[in-house]
């Protein structure tokens, strides 16, 4: 890395291209946020206001989106829905991904290999058979709906993920706890969570993400507009026929990522190590 301790070289190829990934990254985030805070006339006038920037910025669309709307409850239902689907798709990963990994029986791999296979099969072609299964189970237009079918999506990758993270558990420990007389339960609950926090952090963030922005099967299982969640919700109720207010609009999708972005920052270090292994044999 001594290339890079000369200030030009490091400017040219490090700080740089930083610089241009930050911005677009963050740019999307910086446009929801000026329009939230513009003026109606200064959101459809772009000949004489510039569109970067805002003047006499105002709180008037924020004030309309938290008290003239059922926005705070339609983040209570997102966070509900994405909480308590993400919970159970983390208890069935850890369970099929240790079962896949640890105990040893003909055509593990192969299980493996067809449960990822079926995170590739996309939300679209899905939704038409679930659909007609939500309906005859009486979940149309419940909560219920989306927290079992969102699963479906939820498990195959996290246990792809899990069975990864596992593999890079030391088999000796468990070989130890057996002879020591302990269960797989015991083993599982006292050995291997413990060891596999970051993988379940990295699952568990991957799927709440999942569930958070999920817009489809919402859009199809739920109508009522106060059981809708946050991203069909600002869509759905803030578009009148050709007439888009932007303003509401704006400031609901940036409120609606504040509660994502405070996950990745709080775990982004756990994210980080189990994506690269933090456990090795």
């Amino acid at each position: 890395m001594d290339y890079l301790m000369s200030t030009p070289r490091r400017v040219i190829t490090v700080y740089i291209p930083l610089a241009i990934i930050v911005f677009v990254l963050l740019f999307p985030f910086y446009w929801m946020f000026i329009t939230s805070i513009k003026p109606n006339e200064q959101l459809v006038d772009l000949d004489t206001v510039n569109p970067y920037w805002v003047v006499a910025p105002t709180l008037e669309h924020i004030f309309k989106l938290l008290f003239e709307t059922p926005y705070l409850h339609w983040m209570w239902n997102t966070m509900m829905i994405a909480l308590v689907a993400t919970f159970l798709s983390i208890v069935a990963s850890v369970l099929a991904a240790y079962a896949i990994v640890r105990l040893r029986y003909r055509g593990a791999q192969w299980i493996g290999g067809a449960i990822f296979l079926a995170y590739l099969v996309p939300p679209s072609i899905l939704f038409i058979p679930l659909s007609l299964i939500v309906v005859k189970y009486g979940l149309w237009d419940t909560p219920w709906a989306l927290i079992l079918t969102y699963p479906t999506i939820l498990i195959p990758f996290s246990t792809w993920l899990l069975m990864g993270y596992f593999k890079s558990i030391p088999f000796e420990l468990e070989e130890c706890a057996l002879i020591d007389g302990a269960s797989r339960w015991q083993i599982l609950t006292k050995i291997v969570l413990p060891l596999a926090v970051p993988g379940l952090i990295s699952a568990g963030i991957f799927a709440f993400t999942l569930c958070w922005n999920e817009f489809i099967y919402a859009l199809t299982f739920v109508s009522s507009p106060e059981k809708k969640t946050v991203p069909v919700a600002i869509i759905s109720e803030f578009v009148d026929g050709d007439i888009y207010r932007w303003g509401s609009l704006m400031a609901g999708a940036l409120l609606g990522s504040v509660p994502v972005a405070i996950v990745y920052m709080f775990f982004v270090n756990y994210y980080v190590s189990a994506m690269t292994g933090a456990v090795k044999e």
